[in-house]
């Protein structure tokens, strides 16, 4: 049989047919042997084949062949820094939860996440979050932070999960795609999609005001049908997020107005640091790249992974 997975739990996945039936399923022993480094060798979104099996009067699964993945969103497990945890695969289109405050969303971070889904040609919609609640200098900044991805060229919205706004915008996107929803904890992921689809009811809890972090709601990534005909994957809370797999000549690939001025280097191999006659440095000089991009670019080819784990209220 062939399904598609629907929700991980580390050992256990839920598969669904293209019948519309569910099975719990589990992976054949010598799967793990196969050489794949991440955490999880099976994401939700992944299409499976599996034979079924009894056992004390119970149905279950056994996964023994994964289909090719058309992309996944991958990042360096946190606590295993050669391990890597693939997030979700065969996604259509990703969002982007940001929030300027309650949780604080860093570029550096948002940066890491962009060449990681550019890496795999997938779609990035930044969507900034809780807009109804900033004050006027936050919402300048909302602003700003938009103008800059924008003159890139990815799409922004401002959304407020709680008074709707542009909610039927990125519904609008989301008709007929699998879509992914990403951010830190408590950046209101759950809340969002509780307003896109309120038939699921998917928990929330409060902001910690001590750290002003989110608690992680969900634990494990987890897809679900919607009523207008949309797939979504609901995912953790990402806390930090490393670049996996990429060489420093690459790095400035995905940044899209890095490698729209490469061709304009002196060398062919320009990695825009301390060569002369350099475009990219030309331009961050004159205002035409965010100095922000090109700090999260040095990051990344310097493999300083300690940034993506490090957050503003873990500094002190």
């Amino acid at each position: 049989m062939t399904g598609l997975v629907y929700k991980s739990t580390g050992s256990w996945y839920t598969v669904k047919t293209e019948l519309g039936d569910t099975y719990e399923c589990r992976i054949k022993g010598k799967f793990r042997l196969k050489g794949i480094k991440s955490t999880n060798p099976i994401a939700v979104g992944d299409y499976v084949d599996f034979e079924l099996e009894t056992d004390n009067n119970q149905v279950s699964g056994v996964i023994h062949n994964i289909h090719d993945r058309r992309n996944y969103i991958v990042r360096k497990s946190v606590n295993l820094s050669k391990q890597t945890h693939i997030i979700a695969s065969n996604i259509d289109l990703v969002f982007l939860m940001i929030t300027i405050n309650n949780p604080p969303t860093l570029t550096s971070f948002i940066d890491r996440f962009l060449v990681t889904a550019n890496a795999y040609s997938i779609k990035t919609i930044l969507l900034f979050n809780k807009i109804d609640v900033y004050d006027e200098e936050t919402l300048n900044e909302v602003k700003y932070l938009a103008h800059i991805y924008r003159q890139i060229g990815y799409e922004c919205i401002g959304v407020s999960a709680l008074t709707g706004k542009n909610i039927d915008k990125v519904k609008a996107l989301m008709h007929d795609k699998v879509s992914m929803f990403s951010g830190h904890s408590g950046v209101g992921k759950s809340t969002l999609i509780n307003t896109i689809e309120p038939t699921l009811d998917i928990k929330t809890k409060e902001i910690s005001t001590l750290h002003m972090q989110g608690q992680h709601t969900t634990t494990f990534a987890e897809m679900f049908d919607l009523s207008f005909g949309a797939k979504i994957i609901d995912t953790p809370g990402i806390k930090g997020f490393g670049v996996v797999d990429m060489d420093k000549e690459e790095v400035g690939d995905y940044f899209p107005e890095i490698f729209k001025l490469k061709q304009d280097c002196k060398f062919n191999n320009c990695l825009h640091v301390h060569e002369p006659h350099c475009a990219v440095k030309k331009a961050l000089d004159e205002d035409k790249i965010a100095f922000s991009r090109y700090r999260s670019y040095l990051q990344i080819i310097e493999g300083e992974d300690e940034h993506y784990r490090t957050d503003n209220w873990e500094k002190e």
